[in-house]
């Protein structure tokens, strides 16, 4: 690709030339190999790791053998109470969905419980990175990567400039080069790109250290966005500093992260932890304070037991240049679909690779200004999850690859589990029902049906173990966000941030009752998105809307009037068999029958706006910005505003 002169495409008036069009802005070539990676050979190398935290074995059979340890005990609960009527096929096959999904709760439940020891007793300091600490330099040149498709340039370029500014006020921004590398394929918004990119040069004063590249093929998504950037410049760059569009970092965290990297020579990867912000429909503000009260907990944890085999999110994270370049070149995958073509959730399989060439990965939770922006509305959500949900299904394939550490292996199965459980659920539930009926004779006989409750049958197995078996379900379920409240409380700043103690309870029971109602909407999407998948349908690759989650009436009735009515179906045949049990399935229908108003409640800036008044679903970062966010806001209203005045300038009668 041709390297061209600077020229001032912000003063050309639309439409812009054809050299603007093609116009790159890059520093030298400096190549650097990367090789692609067989998962079908390659050995697990594993170095001494001096960056390895201490006790790890001792840390794993805690969360494996207490995970396991609660399981059998809930199993060992739940076969004595389905012991008592015998055991036949359907037993079988619910104790054994039971097993699974108790111990995917449990597994959450024990890693939580560690994440808050670590926070009540303030001991989360991990790779020597504390944000009291003086602000250390580094001594080697960093990239700030940029991935973009098809984002509103305004948007983009806003953000990129609060960061660098961020970077500058540091002192260090000698040390750090931005790229932004540009997938986009609508010919509009590439041309705003371009024009965008030169105003921000020129706002910055010059800004010799800012680049842009528009690649004509995006082969393999971003991670081949990634990886052509390192094949043409890695070379020059120690490190590099993945972001993504939606993406915030504090210039603090970023020197914080570079100089971490630099000092810990063992270490290939290391993943901030990003906080959810700007939140502005009634989901998105369910989705970032859950994110800030229950997160943390959840992230010390996992960080906790990961040690030096820590997961990837493909942004956010500072990553050896050399490390990535070495081992994580990704294979195309072979076999029958869904599992062959390009690698989807490359971010799983590059932390694994990476780990699988003797590199460390770490998770810093603990360090702040790491900051991104949610879906803002549930539909935004599912359609994302459709992508994740084919992109860990693939993982299947990767799963049996040689020299893959036993952590990495466990991050693909969590991913996978993930997507599976929606569907084990649903099993679950209607093997629940099928058994009563079984038992009473209804499969035969429909004189049987006029007196037919789950309820009753379950309960008079065992009265009180069933109703043990289920508190302890429930506690288990509901503990991490317990734990995620009080470690909040325990910090006044979070917790005034948070609205107070009192407010904190009553967010929590509102984003507690909506996501139980958008739960039965979620499990169905999943469950077909895995059969989908599964069939080998693909789910495109489309950019995310970031603000407005909103959408016409006939468009929800469109989406999930089909699922309103399914839900309607099952209730009007539950209350034939009998009213009780309606009431038995009645959380389930309740949340399929009421899709379109949950969805459309959820998806409000009206909704979002009141309970922001109300200081309700509040996070500290809202009600006391840091100054990227107040930075970027402005920015990008501003720079909206002179779009806007420009389009409106060129607009012939104007």
């Amino acid at each position: 690709m041709k390297t061209v002169a600077p020229i001032n495409v912000w003063q050309v008036e639309p439409p812009i030339s054809e050299e603007a069009v093609a116009y790159e802005l890059m520093p030298p070539p400096a190549p650097l190999p990367m090789p692609q990676q067989s998962l079908r050979a390659g050995k697990l190398q594993n170095p001494p790791m001096p960056s390895a935290p201490p006790n790890m074995v001792a840390r794993r059979v805690y969360i494996f053998g207490g995970t396991a340890a609660i399981t059998l005990v809930a199993l060992y609960q739940m076969f004595r109470v389905m012991a008592t009527d015998g055991l036949g096929v359907l037993e079988v096959v619910f104790l054994a969905l039971f097993t699974l999904l108790f111990a995917w709760v449990a597994l959450s439940f024990v890693s939580a419980l560690a994440g808050f020891v670590l926070i009540v007793t303030r001991r989360r300091r991990r790779l020597g990175l504390r944000p009291e600490d003086p602000l250390p330099t580094p001594s080697v040149r960093t990239a700030l990567l940029m991935p973009t498709y098809n984002e509103e340039p305004q948007r983009l370029m806003a953000g990129l400039q609060a960061i660098y500014e961020s970077v500058r006020d540091t002192g260090r921004l000698a040390q750090f080069d931005f790229f932004i590398l540009s997938d986009t394929t609508r010919g509009a918004i590439r041309m705003e790109e371009v024009i965008e990119f030169h105003r921000l040069r020129e706002r910055l004063g010059g800004a010799t250290n800012l680049y842009y590249r528009h690649r004509a093929d995006n082969v393999e998504r971003k991670a081949g966005n990634i990886a052509e950037w390192v094949r043409r410049f890695g070379a020059a760059y120690p490190q590099m500093l993945i972001l993504d569009a939606d993406s915030l970092m504090t210039g603090d965290t970023i020197v914080r992260l570079a100089w971490g990297m630099e000092q810990h020579p063992d270490v290939g990867l290391i993943q901030s932890l990003p906080l959810i912000v700007n939140g502005s429909t009634l989901f998105a503000r369910m989705q970032q304070f859950a994110g800030r009260v229950y997160g943390p907990v959840v992230a010390h944890g996992v960080a906790w037991w990961h040690g030096t085999e820590s997961n990837y999110w493909g942004h956010n994270a500072v990553i050896r240049t050399k490390a990535f370049a070495d081992h994580a070149g990704l294979p195309k995958l072979g076999g029958i679909r869904p599992f062959r073509g390009h690698v989807l959730s490359h971010d799983f399989v590059e932390a694994a690779l990476i780990r699988r060439g003797g590199w460390a990965c770490h998770m810093t939770p603990a360090l702040g200004g790491s900051f991104e922006e949610g879906p803002p509305s549930l539909t935004d959500l599912l359609v994302r999850d459709r992508r994740w949900c084919q992109g860990n299904i693939q993982h299947i394939a990767v799963l049996p690859a040689r020299g893959l550490h036993w952590i990495s292996r466990t991050h693909f199965m969590i991913g996978i589990g993930h997507y599976f459980t929606a569907p084990m659920w649903a099993m679950m539930l209607l093997i629940g029902i099928a058994i009563p009926l079984e038992q009473a004779g209804a499969l035969v006989s429909l004189q049987a049906l006029e007196h037919f409750s789950p309820m009753s049958y379950w309960r008079s197995l065992d009265p009180e173990r069933i109703v043990y078996v289920f508190l302890a379900t429930m506690f288990a379920l509901f503990a991490p966000k317990v734990m995620g409240y009080l470690a909040a409380l325990a910090d006044p700043q979070v917790r005034r941030g948070c609205g107070g103690a009192l407010r904190m309870v009553v967010s929590i029971l509102v984003e507690s009752v909506l996501a139980a109602l958008m739960a039965p909407i979620v499990m169905y999407v999943q469950s077909r998105g895995v059969a989908e998948v599964l069939a080998g349908r693909d789910s495109g690759w489309d950019a995310q809307r970031r603000d407005d989650g909103s959408m016409p009436w006939s468009t929800l009735v469109r989406r999930y009037g089909g699922l309103s009515l399914f839900g309607a179906l099952m209730g009007a045949a539950a209350y034939l068999v009998s009213p009780a049990l309606l009431a038995w399935m009645s959380p389930v229908i309740i949340g399929l029958v009421c899709s379109i108003p949950i969805v459309a409640l959820t998806s409000s800036r009206g909704a979002g706006r009141l309970l922001r008044r109300l200081h309700l679903l509040s996070i500290p970062e809202e009600t006391v910005p840091p100054p990227i966010l107040v930075r970027a806001a402005r920015l990008r209203q501003r720079i909206e505003a002179e779009a806007e005045a420009a389009a409106a300038a060129s607009t012939p009668g104007a």
